[in-house]
């Protein structure tokens, strides 16, 4: 019982899961971020069974065409986090698209409004993901999946490792409220899990996923720092999609290797 609460705080910030509600105090957020990932999995699977579904791999009768397909698993880790992610890219397009000092970009942050270059970038995003998704094929299922782990696994390492641009927000009330060691441990934890899993299921994919998410780890980390002094909620969210995306095109590279 003592991690059931966390999880459950987990899924009821980070997705549309529904969840019992329980009252969130200090001793149940230190190891919230260590369940994060978990809403990967279940994006993950979901992703997978629905592939599966519409391909006609469960019921034969069922053959979907390649834009109903896309669209499909384009919109199921939408439905999944409810669009949190999303809503963190589309500001720190607008932050970035303004050119201006840290201060200005964090304050646009803060804007509750969205700016052209949001619309664009998510514009961009959608566009990319529909046609990555219409080029995938059925058993590379397995390894795209496991992209949503590790989006999820190196958002949190990074939230609990690289420094705050702001002294307030939510990433810096789960870095203080956090047990750190323990989320580091269990975000590495995971990506070994992962990286044993992608193993099994594709030797190739392992390592082509695990470079591609480290690239994007490491632009993450020196963007923040250079753009913002920092990471943000938002931040957080623009890295889970850039990553997510990334991985994507990444199943679709292994899916020309193999």
């Amino acid at each position: 019982m003592k991690f059931l609460e966390p999880m459950i705080i987990a899924f009821s910030m980070y997705s549309k899961i529904p969840m019992p509600r329980i009252e969130w105090n200090k001793e149940n957020m230190k190891y919230t971020m260590c369940f994060f990932p978990l809403i990967g999995v279940v994006t993950g699977a979901l992703i997978y069974l629905a592939g599966m579904f519409l391909d006609g791999n469960i019921f034969p009768k069922v053959g979907s065409g390649r834009l109903m397909f896309a669209a499909v698993m384009t919109l199921i880790p939408v439905f999944v986090s409810g669009g949190i992610h999303l809503d963190g890219f589309m500001d720190t397009m607008d932050a970035l698209g303004s050119w201006g000092d840290k201060e200005k970009k964090l304050e646009i942050l803060k804007d509750s409004h969205n700016g052209a270059f949001a619309v664009i970038g998510i514009c961009c995003y959608f566009t990319g993901s529909l046609g990555v998704w219409s080029e995938i094929r059925t058993e590379m299922l397995p390894v795209v999946a496991a992209g949503y782990v590790i989006s999820r696994a190196l958002s949190g390492l990074a939230v609990m490792t690289f420094p705050a641009a702001r002294g307030s927000g939510l990433v810096k009330t789960f870095q203080d409220g956090a047990q750190k060691k323990a989320v580091r441990f269990t975000m590495i934890v995971y990506l070994i899990l992962v990286a044993g899993y992608l193993y099994i299921c594709s030797p190739v994919g392992m390592v082509v996923l695990l470079i591609i998410a480290g690239a994007v780890f490491g632009y993450y980390y020196r963007m923040s720092r250079k753009q913002f002094g920092g990471v943000t909620g938002d931040l957080a969210g623009y890295f889970l999609q850039i990553c997510e995306l990334a991985l994507l095109i990444g199943g679709l590279i292994v899916q020309g290797i193999q």
